[in-house]
């Protein structure tokens, strides 16, 4: 029996309510109409979603912070910015995956109420990314295929390399973190994780502007005042570098500190040798998340350096516009993560036909909310670009792809809520398929075809054609994975009867 004074923990993680509360539980019976059905799923949706929002705008607002200062120190930097960040997630985001793999893991264990066990997954899942975190800072001080596919001029891929080499020791700790946020997110306490990114955001802000623009620090008895120097984009990735730091060690001190964590026994025994079994399970489904997610961000990305070879205009407006489009992503993001961590505790705990339920409403809220943000934000486009910069030119650029935003956003919701309830169901290989064809077959493909030829019309030239067919792309990958979740739905209830 669970110990309900644990779940009420001092600081980041407390929650309000008994480890029994945290853990979902389904109540059948309860929703006999579809209306009734769908608000009950929702009012539990809601309280895994909403910290989860809160968390990764914190997160976004990290690229958001720099892009605003950056866009505002120079033209260069901001296009090396645009650069770096590309070369960083598309090395970061596939080890993320990988790394990720312990929520579906650890979340059907804690589903079954197996806290022990769980809890293993925890150090098994710091052993892979320390190791992946050794081939992904090697990779990051090592860009030149990167910097050859942009082919940028000597003063953007000199600031693009150093910048790049600030964030190569900032991936350790954001690996490391990662395995917190994923063990979180499967023990339903998105709360834990969201104190620590909301603190992360509060250091980047000052951090940030202060290496962009540089300081003077007046020093005493007439001596000479310490100055540093405006770093620009550099200053950036320093910036970012302590503050993921600053968060992996707050994420250490809260794990041993919490008494919601004894339970899961991660400091009986010390630190865990690697479990070669453990990790391997974890691997199993975490290459195909990975390579899923780094196919579905790196065919977004690839658009910045194939774009990079028009103007730096057209790559800076390519750059407000993928930072607008990235923080509407969080909406359906967190709803998935919400929704995928109740599927798996109810997969764990053998109610298939509750998890089948969950899941299906959790993919038709986010695409519903998806469908209201979209319109919302395209009726907004010129306010909320001038947000970002009063540059008419940048704002010319980044207009026309604006005209994409709700299809793109709302086939994005279906996509990315289908694959998160899949993953809870332990199946990835097939969506990785999906993700090849429609994201780099469809989008990146499609884009740099439609831009290459002779007889696209104006409004498919440029950056507006790659925009175009990664829309094309995005709906049929949510088509494809849709239609795929009920194949697996059908499957197990059919297996089940």
């Amino acid at each position: 029996m669970f110990n309900a004074r644990r779940a009420k923990s001092a600081g980041f993680g407390d929650t309000g309510a008994s480890m029994t509360d945290t853990l979902d539980t389904a109540r059948p019976g309860a929703h006999p109409h579809y209306l009734a059905s769908l608000r009950d799923s929702f009012s539990r949706i809601l309280p895994m979603a909403w910290p989860v929002l809160i968390g990764q705008l914190a997160v976004l607002g990290f690229s958001t912070v720099d892009t605003i200062l950056v866009a505002r120190f120079a033209a260069n930097d901001l296009a090396a910015l645009s650069i770096g960040m590309a070369v960083y997630i598309t090395v970061f985001i596939g080890f993320m995956g990988m790394v990720l793999a312990i929520s579906p893991v650890a979340g059907q264990l804690f589903g079954a109420g197996k806290l022990q066990a769980a809890g293993l997954q925890v150090h098994q899942a710091i052993w892979l990314a320390l190791a992946l975190a050794l081939v992904g800072s090697t990779l990051l001080l090592s860009p030149g295929p990167f910097l050859a596919l942009a082919r940028t001029g000597p003063d953007v891929t000199g600031k693009v390399r150093g910048y790049l080499t600030a964030l190569a020791f900032s991936l350790p700790a954001s690996l490391l973190f990662t395995v917190y946020r994923g063990f979180n997110t499967a023990v339903s306490r998105p709360k834990a994780v969201m104190a620590i990114q909301v603190i992360g955001l509060a250091l980047k802000v000052p951090l940030s502007a202060l290496f962009i623009y540089g300081w003077t620090l007046p020093l005493p008895l007439g001596m000479e005042p310490w100055r540093v120097a405006p770093m620009g984009v550099v200053g950036c990735g320093i910036a970012t570098a302590l503050v993921m730091w600053s968060q992996t060690l707050i994420a250490w001190v809260v794990l041993h500190r919490d008494p919601f964590y004894a339970p899961f026994g991660l400091h009986d025994k010390g630190f865990r040798r690697p479990n070669r079994t453990a990790i391997l399970a974890q691997l199993r489904l975490g290459v195909p998340m990975g390579a899923a997610i780094m196919i579905e961000v790196t065919g977004f990305s690839s658009m910045a350096f194939l774009i990079s070879r028009q103007s730096g205009e057209a790559v800076a407006g390519h750059q407000l516009a993928a930072n607008l489009v990235s923080m509407m992503f969080m909406v359906p993001l967190a709803l998935a993560n919400g929704t995928a961590t109740l599927v798996a505790q109810r997969v764990g705990a053998n109610d298939l036909a509750e998890a089948r339920r969950l899941g299906w409403h959790g993919v038709e809220i986010g695409v519903g909310m998806a469908a209201v943000l979209g319109a919302l934000v395209y009726a907004l486009r010129e306010p909320v670009l001038h947000v970002y910069t009063d540059n008419p030119a940048i704002i010319a650029a980044a207009l026309p792809l604006l005209v994409w935003v709700w299809w793109f956003h709302v086939a994005d919701a279906a996509q990315t809520m289908a694959n998160f309830v899949l993953r809870s169901h332990r199946v990835t290989l097939m969506p990785l398929v999906f993700y090849v064809t429609s994201l780099w077959g469809i989008g990146l493909g499609g884009g740099y075809w439609v831009t290459t030829s002779t007889w696209a019309p104006p409004a498919l030239q440029g950056a507006q054609g790659y925009w175009a067919m990664s829309t094309v792309g995005l709906v049929a990958a949510g088509v494809a994975l849709c239609g795929f979740l009920a194949w697996v739905h059908r499957r197990e209830a059919f297996t089940a009867s």
